[in-house]
């Protein structure tokens, strides 16, 4: 069950109680007649049950067809906040198109059948060739190319995660890669250029319509995620985070099977 959580001994997330769950929360935002709203929903973690690889994500119909209903039902104010690039959304979620932002706001769109309306520059060439001699020097380490970023998942590899993260460390260290950040992951680290973040790209969707004038929320389960969350409360919004209690967020979803049923329940399936 979806709970409000509080901070107890040495940090660990507890349920507090008398307090509405986050399914509760998320209901009483969508029936909201005072002020129109706006969905941001991170993807892996969030609405699906993390894999192995990036590519061994399972989409339940079912969720496609809540998302589709709520996206009306919000009059296009609901988008994808996403580590994974737009091509790669749009293949897992196809036939259905929503506005999005991907590669954690490097990539994004307003509008589900407009092109891309911002995408920062690719990693140098001989930055990527660095992180995939990385990769290769590690058993079980997998690369993932995303242009205006690098993804090391050590997933099948945990034991390897501290040698990968002081390398690359060293490796953002140098001169040259000053302008690069170390994003951590649930069992993967990727690399970024500095000003993209999802808090950014929600900033940049709540400028223009059908976004703008609505009050936002932000559902998200990792680090990466924390920026998007933790904006929520200075702009009157709502951060539900899953499986942990994370900076800025009211409520946690148990996991994303519990998001999905809260998904699937308000769009009326």
């Amino acid at each position: 069950m979806s709970r409000p959580m509080v901070q107890g001994p040495a940090g660990v997330a507890s349920a507090s109680h008398g307090e509405a769950s986050a399914s509760a929360r998320l209901d009483a935002w969508l029936s909201d007649r005072k002020q129109a709203g706006a969905l941001f929903l991170d993807v892996d973690g969030t609405l699906l049950d993390i894999a192995e690889s990036p590519t061994a994500v399972c989409v339940p119909r079912a969720l496609c067809a809540a998302l589709a209903s709520l996206h009306r039902r919000l009059d296009g104010a609901l988008a994808l906040v996403s580590g994974r690039p737009l091509d790669d959304l749009d293949r897992l979620f196809a036939p259905l198109r929503l506005p999005a932002c991907g590669v954690h706001g490097a990539q994004w769109r307003v509008h589900a059948d407009k092109p891309l309306q911002h995408e920062a520059a690719a990693l140098a060439a001989p930055v990527r060739e660095r992180l995939q001699a990385l990769a290769r020097a590690q058993a079980g380490i997998l690369s993932e190319d995303k242009g205006s970023s690098f993804a090391l998942h050590y997933r099948t590899a945990p034991a390897s995660g501290p040698a990968l993260a002081a390398a690359l460390h060293a490796l953002l260290g140098e001169p040259e890669n000053a302008g690069l950040r170390l994003l951590p992951g649930k069992m993967v680290f990727e690399v970024i250029a500095h000003g993209s973040d999802k808090a950014q790209a929600i900033r940049r969707f709540l400028e223009v319509a059908p976004f703008a004038g609505r009050r936002p929320l932000f559902i998200g389960d990792d680090l990466t995620d924390g920026p998007a969350l933790a904006l929520m409360p200075g702009l009157g919004g709502l951060a539900l985070s899953v499986g942990r209690l994370l900076p800025g967020a009211s409520a946690v979803f148990a996991d994303p099977a519990e998001v999905r049923a809260a998904l699937i329940r308000a769009a009326g399936g």
